[in-house]
């Protein structure tokens, strides 16, 4: 192996799992297991901190073979925002199973003492909630089929489910369990599916629940692209290394946790990692300044011609619209959590954006644009129609946004295809409509009544216009 790749120097069979992973993907590869890695290079007494991965789909089966084949080792490329790029040998993943040909070392590893916590990145979807109520849907069929046959789990709350009856039953004390997706109060949401999925399987197991489990919220971040085939062949020939399961990702990372664990937890503050009594204020930081700017550039990109964020982040005008959103907009109504240099952080922001290693498609900043408005435009947009703030960005925004989902067309002549999976019938109408300020009643926007502000209808009216008649860039040109 290369001697650019740096090797983690402790000895693996020293380390025992302490941890119990669902869902080993390319961004817990390039996230728990990173820090883990870190922690467990630096910190001797920190070595019953291994993980042990849970892989639980079908679909897993390519990677867990890779991975097996690696006695779980692989390489992750850390991407620096100034070109140059550092490769990691990873060695925190102790042990690994498929549960299609292994269930019961995975549900037998929650009956063991040692493990402490069951960590998860199971995606957003995969908490199987109701997305307009946040209902926990017991009518899944895979759910169906774990409420009835308990020994043979096919979902992760069947898997947990019998896995933690087991604990109990052999007395191997309470346990935390931690999400670790990417979605706001990713433990509370995690709590409510597991209870609802429990308190309908067994009564029994859901008392105990209640009192030896816990569900910390946390915070992460870290963009972790996906690793085509064309990657293992450039990571490969990079590295010099045959690795099968390589994984990339940004030379950021974040991690924010609520101390609230059942049986103890790693020293993962030593490598980074913030704990603190209640994530909200880090929350609020992220969606108002990371994902806002994320849907602040995206659709105005897109309409401009551009394909690749950092394509558009390395656009003077763009980058100078999204930098005074964040500073003139939304940093009012953003206090800085805990150390935070907030100056720092939105400065972070753009580097990030501008990765050209690890950049992003402005169309999957697009998608989806129905849930992301109501999450992060909505509310500091609220706050500044009352507090009578200069809403010209977000007025151009939302024009921007009507004209992606009406015209089909970039400034360029390019037809494109529009990703909005939760478009209501209703919003389709209002989007067809020819009058402008009906669009202000779509669905993501039903949080308030725009058209019922004179200044932002004004603005917003005055920008549908421009877009049309001029693009927008022109328009956009106009407003920075």
């Amino acid at each position: 192996m290369n001697s650019n790749v740096k090797k983690f120097t402790y000895n693996r069979e020293n380390v025992k799992a302490g941890i119990l992973h669902f869902g080993v993907g390319n961004f817990h590869r390039a996230h728990l297991e990173y820090l883990t890695n870190l922690m467990l290079e630096h910190n001797p007494d920190q070595h019953n901190w291994g993980i042990c991965g849970a892989m639980i789909l079908p679909q897993d089966e390519r990677l867990y073979t890779a991975l097996h084949n690696q006695k779980g080792e692989y390489t992750l490329t850390v991407c620096g925002r100034d070109g140059k790029d550092q490769a990691w040998l990873i060695g925190s993943l102790v042990e690994l199973y498929w549960g299609l040909n292994n269930q019961e070392a995975i549900l037998n590893k929650m009956t063991d003492p040692s493990v402490k916590i069951i960590t998860m990145t199971i995606t957003e979807g995969g908490y199987n909630q109701e997305k307009s109520t946040g209902r926990f849907m017991l009518e899944n069929e895979m759910v169906k089929h774990d409420l009835e046959d308990r020994k043979h789990p096919i979902t992760v709350f069947g898997y947990v489910a019998e896995g933690l009856r087991r604990r109990r039953d052999a007395g191997a004390g309470k346990i935390t369990i931690l999400s670790c997706d990417n979605l706001q109060h990713n433990g509370d949401t995690a709590r409510k599916s597991f209870t609802a999925f429990m308190e309908a399987q067994d009564k029994e197991l859901y008392a105990w629940l209640k009192d030896n489990v816990t569900f910390p919220n946390s915070m992460v971040d870290r963009i972790t692209p996906a690793t085509k085939p064309d990657d293992v062949k450039r990571l490969n020939e990079r590295n010099d290394t045959h690795d099968e399961a390589p994984v990339y990702t940004e030379d950021f990372i974040q991690w924010v946790v609520e101390d609230d664990f059942a049986a103890g937890r790693p020293n993962w503050e030593k490598v980074g990692v913030e704990f603190c009594k209640d994530v909200s204020a880090y929350e609020n930081m992220k969606l108002s300044l990371l994902n806002a700017s994320h849907t602040l550039l995206s659709y105005p990109s897109f309409l401009s011609g551009y394909r690749k964020v950092d394509k558009a982040m390395h656009d003077d005008r763009i980058v100078k619209f999204v930098r005074d959103f964040m500073e003139k907009d939304i940093t009012p109504y953003v206090p800085a959590p805990g150390n935070t240099d907030l100056n720092e952080y939105k400065q972070t922001l753009i580097e990030r954006f501008a990765n050209r290693t690890v950049s992003d498609q402005v169309a999957r900043l697009c998608f989806d644009g129905v849930s992301k408005f109501p999450v992060y435009v909505m509310p500091n947009l609220i706050h500044m129609i009352a507090d009578g703030k200069d809403i010209t960005r977000v007025a151009y925004l939302i024009a921007a946004y009507r004209h992606y989902l009406k015209y089909h067309k970039d400034d360029k002549g390019n037809d494109f295809e529009v990703a909005e999976p939760w478009l209501t019938d209703d919003d389709r109408k209002l989007i067809a409509d020819e009058d402008p300020k009906v669009f202000l009643h779509i669905s993501p926007f039903q949080s308030t009544d725009l058209a019922a502000s004179e200044k932002f209808t004004t603005l917003y009216l005055k920008f549908t216009d421009e877009i049309v008649k001029k693009g927008a860039m022109k328009t956009l040109e106009t407003i920075i």
